[in-house]
């Protein structure tokens, strides 16, 4: 029996389950008038929707079917289809968000709005940042408690990738930057006859932030991009669903072997950035203020407080948990395109570094006001 040219589409709820809505009739460009009707008329209550009883559908039909699942926020990927009609849903469901942009609009009320977007996606991000901090924490426990859940081979791994492959750039970064530093201020403090100063400007300038910054930063850039797009890739080809088939939790497979690796390597890149930096105001002070390296090292060493080099040293852990952390949730938060891979990543070296600099302000106006 043939199907009539004009059956019409139709949308239903089934009779045994009021959440699920069944289609019938044809869902193409003939009838996209009344498809948008019937999808209208739906019940507030549909959860899931059963297209298997479509006789035709085309590219309008999948679109409206798609946007219909973004409006009630409904998981199209649990949409039910005919084996045939498989491949076109794929295909529309990769393209269906490439429209046009609409043209920005102007003025007050405009500004307005987009900053209150804006302040609502970054409270989400801070909200979805600490429950995946407390994630982390609560499952690092249970590894403590419980070391055979510890993995060791990956987490040597990321060590080696963190810290060992990070050696040669921290080092020679922060020799530039600790040369420049005592370069510059030597040519303010010799106005004053004070060039021998360049000693504890260099030395606290580097103890206190410039090395840890320095390495926070460096390690955003490199680490915590390379953490989202691995763990993203990942997420685009489906490993992750498949790592919770197989009965495996992510966090403790993926996010702990990371974030352990950079609380061990971060305050030892810290370590190497400080030493280097001192190198080079140690050069510049021989080779162009005329200090000798011993008469440096000798006043480092009496005006020098170990209260220093703990204040540094200190916010090491806290930097690199936020490296680890941000890197790995927005790894996780891609939605398996390849453009989500890149704006996660982008997005994560942007909320690292902006994060880290915010939290090295707070801690060094604190331990001002401390007086230490």
């Amino acid at each position: 029996m043939t199907v009539p040219a004009s059956l019409p589409p139709t949308a239903e709820p089934d009779p045994q389950d009021a959440a699920l809505l069944r289609l019938g009739g044809r869902w193409t460009l003939d009838h996209a008038r009344e498809i948008g009707k019937a999808l209208r008329e739906a019940p507030e209550s549909i959860g899931a929707i059963d297209a298997s009883g479509v006789d035709r559908l085309d590219s309008v039909g999948v679109l409206q079917l798609l946007r219909y699942a973004e409006r009630r926020r409904l998981d199209y990927q649990t949409f039910r289809f005919r084996d045939d009609h498989l491949a076109l849903v794929a295909a529309i469901e990769d393209v269906h968000d490439d429209r046009p942009k609409t043209k920005r609009e102007y003025g007050f009320a405009a500004a307005l709005a987009r900053l209150g977007y804006a302040v609502h996606d970054n409270a989400q991000e801070i909200v979805a940042l600490v429950s995946f901090l407390g994630e982390t924490l609560v499952k690092l426990g249970r590894t403590i408690l419980d070391p055979r859940r510890f993995r060791l081979t990956p987490t040597v791994h990321h060590m080696e990738q963190v810290g060992l492959d990070a050696v040669p750039l921290v080092a020679l970064l922060s020799f530039l930057v600790g040369a420049v530093i005592a370069f510059l201020g030597s040519q303010i403090l010799a106005d004053f006859g004070a060039t021998i100063f360049v000693v504890e400007l260099v030395s606290i300038a580097f103890l206190r932030e410039f090395g840890v910054l320095l390495t926070a930063i460096l390690l955003a850039g490199r680490t915590a991009s390379a953490f989202t797009a691995q763990i993203g890739a990942m997420v685009s080809r489906e490993e992750i669903d498949a790592i919770r088939t197989l009965g495996l939790d992510p966090v403790e497979l993926l996010v702990i072997p990371r974030v352990i690796a950079l609380l061990v390597m971060l305050p030892l890149l810290t370590f190497i950035a400080m030493v280097a930096g001192l190198l080079g105001g140690l050069s510049v002070g021989a080779f162009s203020l005329d200090i000798p390296p011993q008469a440096y090292l000798a006043r480092m060493e009496q005006e020098m407080e170990l209260r220093h080099f703990l204040i540094g040293m200190s916010k090491a852990p806290v930097f690199a948990l936020v490296i680890g952390l941000i890197g790995c949730l927005e790894g996780l938060q891609v939605k398996g395109t390849a453009q989500s891979v890149g704006e996660r990543t982008t997005s994560s070296v942007v909320q690292t570094i902006s994060l880290v600099i915010v939290l090295d302000a707070m801690a060094a106006i604190w331990f001002m006001y401390m007086d230490w």
